[in-house]
């Protein structure tokens, strides 16, 4: 697969460094010629050039990406450049990054953004994750903003626990995606059975997460 991210800062030379170690071809877009040196990468090809540009993304070849990436430290660039990777080059699937969670509301289909990522708001969200057993949490919101990435861990004692997956009517829009015991992802069947301790992970419609909760979270035990 071929993947253009923009922005060789931290988050940047980190994906591009998980996604080569993965097999995939990946250009790397910046602004500053020095992060070639300074990033330590092998295996990377490089543009040095303002994303936001048309002519550099031209350039950059995008219309024969299958990802674009934009993981600048400017939420504006951001937006931009995902906007003309969906509109003038016609990239499938574009992520970008989310600096200020304030902004999250703008990275939606109108701006071309498939995937927005905020790393606060992950942060956040595995703070909370860790101390607070038994509720349900968003890690990420995928598909502009329609379709929820959401964890529950089982508390002891939980209705869960014990019960089959197959023998829980969960709300329509929601598919258990995995399970986590003992740190070994398990892929989820009608005939497992949750265990206290167990991190079920869940894919929602922002309204169906809502009912998800209802039934995972009773008002009485919030």
């Amino acid at each position: 697969m071929r993947v253009v991210i923009a922005g060789a800062g931290s988050v940047g030379s980190s994906i591009a460094k998980e996604l080569l170690a993965n097999g995939h071809e990946i250009l790397l877009v910046d602004t500053k010629p020095e992060v070639v040196s300074r990033s330590g990468l092998r295996g990377v090809k490089w543009l040095i050039g303002d994303a936001c540009e048309l002519a550099v993304l031209q350039e950059a070849h995008l219309e024969t990406a299958e990802v674009l990436v934009a993981a600048t430290g400017d939420d504006k660039a951001n937006l931009v450049v995902s906007l003309l990777a969906k509109s003038e080059f016609g990239v499938g699937r574009t992520v970008a990054r989310v600096n200020n969670p304030k902004n999250d509301w703008l990275f939606d289909e109108s701006w071309g953004v498939d995937v927005a990522v905020s790393t606060p708001r992950i942060m956040t969200a595995l703070v909370e994750e860790a101390v607070e057993s038994g509720d349900l949490v968003r890690l990420l919101t995928l598909k502009s903003g329609q379709t929820a990435l959401a964890e529950f861990t089982v508390p002891s004692g939980h209705w869960s626990d014990g019960r089959r997956l197959g023998s829980v009517s969960w709300p329509a829009d929601v598919s258990v995606v995995s399970i986590i015991r003992d740190t070994r992802p398990i892929t989820p069947s009608d005939d497992d059975v949750l265990e206290a301790a167990d991190e079920v992970f869940f894919l929602a419609t922002v309204e169906a997460e809502e009912r998800l909760r209802s039934l995972l979270v009773p008002v009485e035990e919030s």
